[in-house]
């Protein structure tokens, strides 16, 4: 039995599906995180698990006991279940001390005077704080105050913690950083957490595993490696990083790979060879995905034979560490990342290759 389960978890606003049954099953100390765009259901279903939403349908079970219910009609307080939250506006109270803002979970249970010193003050050691533990929060900077946000949230040694996309207001440097910081801690910790996101880096970086959303239904589940090398349809594949997703019509299979027909207009098809397609027919439309730094760009004629792509520069973006060069392709655009400069100008004819293991066959 996992440590935190959903079964079945149904949430409407009106007539609005936010969250369409889904399941999913977190093990304990585990860091899993929900990720997909604004609207996707993962907001809601973090509210659910607080108890902060009655959901329509389903059941929400912490160490085995269920703190929502449909059917048995349970539905456990936020206080009552025990788990500790990260909001994305810190909530910090501007009238109190570091030391009286992280401790305040632990009066209000009543906790007693001695104990409440000892837990504060290592929770404050434990995000780096200790030294401004009688400093006003109004005195502290962005990444303090997420500091505190954080240090209250586990004082009281909650069973699960929540993460509502509590980075998305730090500069970008200081987001890098926390990011780090929060795994850290997590670890030392070792405390079960759920991370809401919308960012694809803070998930890859952070999570244990993934959960990509989209309209309310669970797109795919994995480790973070899996999720980016082999997503498990078109809209993994575009919301994780960025891909070059080419319609096609399944050939055939040999071995591990797929052969894929791509049309580039008004020559003759390509027949390009990828990873994946297990479940696809010969006829079926297919997608070939392939990341732009997957693909290699060649000014000549290459030697090989297999999956090379004929096409002309439309622009290229200097990205600093990269050339970001975007090639015409038939109807299709495709994108390539180079790790060196060229003069290219628009209109260029250039060649691309990938090797097969680098291309994904996608059914919809």
């Amino acid at each position: 039995m996992a440590f935190l389960e959903i079964n079945k978890l149904v949430k409407k606003f009106g007539q609005e599906v936010a969250v369409a049954g889904i399941d999913l099953a977190v093990e304990k100390g585990e860091f899993v995180t929900l990720l997909g765009p604004s609207g996707c259901g993962k907001t809601t279903t973090l509210r659910c698990i607080a108890g902060l939403e009655h959901p329509d349908n389903g059941e929400i079970r912490i160490e085995g006991e269920p703190v929502t219910s449909t059917e048995q009609d349970i539905f456990l307080t936020p206080e009552d279940r025990n788990l500790g939250m990260v909001f994305q506006s810190y909530a910090v109270w501007p009238h109190m001390t570091v030391f009286d803002n992280v401790a305040f979970g632990l009066k209000i249970r009543r906790t007693g005077r001695a104990e409440t010193k000892e837990k504060t003050t290592k929770a404050l050691e434990l995000v780096g704080l200790a030294h401004l533990a009688d400093r006003y929060a109004t005195k502290l900077s962005g990444g303090q105050r997420q500091r505190v946000a954080l240090a209250r949230a586990i004082v009281y040694g909650p069973r699960v913690i929540l993460f509502d996309e509590p980075l998305s207001n730090l500069d970008a440097k200081l987001r890098e950083q926390m990011r780090i910081e929060l795994v850290r801690l997590q670890h030392e910790v070792g405390i079960t957490s759920v991370y809401v996101t919308h960012d694809q880096t803070e998930a890859l970086v952070m999570s244990d595993r993934v959960v990509v959303m989209d309209k309310g239904v669970i797109q795919q589940i994995d480790d973070p490696e899996t999720i980016y090398a082999r997503p498990a349809n078109a809209f993994v594949a575009n919301f994780i990083g960025v891909a070059n997703l080419l319609e096609g019509k399944f050939l055939s299979h040999e071995g591990k790979f797929a052969d894929i027909e791509i049309r580039t207009g008004n020559g003759a098809p390509l027949r390009l060879r990828a990873l994946g397609g297990e479940s696809a027919s010969p006829g079926q439309k297919v997608i070939l995905s392939l990341r732009p730094e997957d693909v290699h760009l060649h000014l000549q004629p290459p030697g090989q034979t297999l999956n090379v792509l004929e096409g002309a520069i439309i622009d290229t973006v200097y990205q600093g560490n990269f050339l970001d060069c975007q090639v015409q392709v038939g109807p299709h655009e495709v994108g390539v990342q180079m790790d060196h400069f060229e003069q290219l100008s628009p209109g260029q004819k250039v060649y691309m290759t990938f090797e097969p293991d680098h291309g994904l066959c996608l059914t919809e």
